[in-house]
Parts: structure tokens; sequence; C-alpha cells
């Protein structure tokens, strides 16, 4: 299975276009973003290919890479994933019925959930793309991992868990890695994808400094329905959405920054907290949610 022409999700040909937004990370170029017509998947339609992609990831404020910790941003985001980490393990397990049996992790940076996994007893599994991640995460937690092409060659139904943190934003294949993500999961087992959300409060108030679009790394931009109908289309199921509470916090922070040009923490802790609130009214505002699915 191949990308489709138009819309990789869909194929259609309908595009809307949305927003220029500028990449305020790595080079301050300016990218282009388009809705398709049709399915509603929103993509970043002049992204670098595959492999003229990686100067835009070389960055110490890309901390998923670097493990940096410098800056205040970077220092509360390691504060809490050190949180986060073990409530997504807990939640891995609740969500399988309390037992452990192997995971696989796509594009697991640094390895900090991969690690967490394999000290609860789990059999586990690590595909990364970035050089500089899988050498931080055997320095860091003694993890041996793969580059993504090992994907192809894993074995159907192996894995009861499956888990892409803030991945499948960045996966130029998108149609092929999801074929093969569906295949190797076992009968009865979840695939766990978290994702930004374009509907969000935050996204909408920050407009195109929205942090969550961070263009060009991010190709696609899942609204809940769009991601929903792609899952479809590979056999998978969505049986529930579970948010991310502390996202909104840190993407505000960096959202203010990039809005305004200095950092302002209580404005984002604001607009961070609205946006939570009204997710509590409607999950389908969150500012990322974590996508559970299951085949068939």
């Amino acid at each position: 299975m191949t990308d489709r022409p138009g819309c990789p999700s869909c194929g259609s040909a309908a595009a809307i276009a949305l927003h220029e937004v500028r990449d305020h990370s790595v080079s301050g170029e300016f990218f282009h973003l388009v809705r398709c017509g049709n399915c509603g998947l929103i993509r970043t339609a002049d992204a670098p290919p595959r492999e003229a992609i990686g100067p835009y990831y070389r960055s110490e404020a890309y901390v998923s890479h670097t493990d940096s910790a410098r800056g205040l941003v970077n220092w509360l985001y390691h504060r809490v994933r050190r949180f986060t980490v073990a409530g997504k393990r807990r939640m891995a397990e609740r969500v399988v019925g309390g037992r452990r049996g192997r995971v696989l992790d796509y594009g697991c940076g640094t390895g900090a959930f991969l690690g967490a996994m394999r000290d609860a007893g789990w059999d586990v599994t690590g595909l990364e793309p970035d050089d500089t991640a899988r050498a931080n995460a055997a320095r860091l937690h003694g993890l041996d991992l793969s580059p993504p092409e090992a994907l192809a060659d894993l074995p159907d139904g192996r894995f009861d868990v499956v888990t892409l943190w803030h991945v499948l934003e960045h996966v130029h294949d998108l149609q092929d890695t999801l074929a093969h993500l569906s295949r190797v999961l076992a009968p009865g087992g979840r695939l766990f994808i978290a994702v930004p959300n374009p509907l969000s409060l935050d996204a909408v108030h920050y407009g195109t400094a929205w942090a969550a679009w961070d263009v060009p790394r991010h190709l696609w931009h899942f609204t809940p329905s769009a991601l929903q109908g792609l899952l479809a289309r590979h056999g998978l199921r969505v049986e529930r959405r579970l948010p991310m509470w502390f996202d909104s916090f840190y993407v505000s922070m960096l959202s203010e920054g990039y809005a305004r040009g200095r950092q302002r923490l209580l404005p984002a802790l604001l607009t961070g907290l609205r946006s939570n609130l009204a997710a509590l009214r409607d999950a389908g505002r969150c500012s990322s949610l974590i996508h559970v699915a299951v085949r068939g």
C-alpha cells in the first residue's frame, strides 16, 4: 500500500488553503497548511521530502531528540515527563487488563517511556529514526533501538501494545506505516496514538503561532474525525480518546514565545487552563488526545 494521490488519507483532490505558518524552532521559513475538502485531514503542503527534512530537526529546541533541559520550557518538560511516563505505563496496562506482554514504541525518541515499560516487566521493542536519539536511549536507558525500516520485518500479531507518542504527525509514509502497525498488533491488542488537536481552544487562541503546528516537522495535523477515518481504512476502530492535560500548558508556553517574542508564563498558564476547562465540557477540544484503537 502506498500513499494515495491527492489527500494521503482518502485520495480526494479537493483541498482548502488554510494558513501560512512559520517554523519557529529551526529555520524561520514559512510553510502552508491545506485541509482536505473530503475527510478534513490537514497537511503541510510544502513540507520537505524525507531525504531533505533532517536539518529541520537539528536544534536543541527539539527536546525529544536531544534530551536538552536548557530553558524554562524544556526544564518544565522534563519535570512533567517523569510523571506522565508513569501515567502512560499505568494507562496501557489498565487498557489491556492489567497484564504485561510485548510493547512496540514507534518513534520512541530517547526511550523514557520504553525504559519505564521494560522496568515494569514488559518485553520492549523500540524504533527511532534519529541517530542522536538512539544513542541517547542507549546511554540513558540501556536500550538497543532500531531504525523505523525494521517495522516491515517484525512478525504479524506480535505486540499486545503499540504506541506512538506524538509521532504519527511526523511520518512520511503514512499509509504504509499504519498498514504495518495494524499488522503487528496482536488480536485484542491496543494501538495508542497521541497527536495534537487543531480543534483545541489553545489552537484557536494562538492561530498561526500555535506551537503544535511545528512545521515542517509535523507533516499532518489530525482532527479526531480525520484520524478516526484514516485508522478505519486500516481495519482499526477507535474505542476511546483520552486527554493529555499537561500538553495545553506546554504548548501554550511555547506559543506565547512565538506570538509575543518572549515567554509570558501567566498568560500561557491561563490559556492552558481555559483549554482544559473547554475539554472537560467537550473532550474533542483537548490540546492533545490519545486515540486508543483496536483491530476490527
